[in-house]
């Protein structure tokens, strides 16, 4: 049993260094509406909120994420799958996240819009409370 266990752990390990090395790669390498987006939501420039862009959850890489209102942004590409973004979406909805997807082709012909739709929505929900340094004992 033990062997299992310390297999599986190994497994896991693996599995999210694999993950942060191409979420690394991905933020070196980004397609034109990532690059159209991050210069609207770089710097604090969305209502002052942090976004970080390809960022690992679980095993998922998330295009942009505002850690403090839970907020994910993806950005759908031709190759995306109806049935694998509904998997996903579930999964980083168990864990607390909100997902907003646009398609490239918005993204690309009305950032504004895109950009609008966001702020309504982190406008819409506090921010998720956050536990202090020492997790929140004493």
């Amino acid at each position: 049993m033990r062997g299992m266990v310390k297999a599986h752990t190994e497994q896991k390990r693996d599995a999210l260094s694999r993950n942060r090395s191409r979420a690394k790669a991905m933020r070196h390498e980004p397609v034109v509406t990532e690059k159209l987006f991050w210069s609207i939501a770089r710097n604090c420039q969305l209502d002052g909120l942090k976004f970080k862009r390809q960022v690992p959850v679980g095993p998922f890489i998330a295009d942009f994420l505002c850690a403090e209102h839970r907020l994910i942004v993806e950005l759908d590409g031709p190759f995306h799958s109806a049935a694998r973004d509904s998997n996903r979406d579930a999964y980083l909805s168990e864990r607390g996240y909100r997902v907003l997807r646009f398609t490239n082709k918005e993204t690309a012909s009305d950032i504004a819009t895109v950009r609008a739709i966001i702020l309504n929505e982190l406008r819409a929900r506090p921010p998720h409370p956050t536990l202090s340094p020492n997790g929140g004992e004493g």
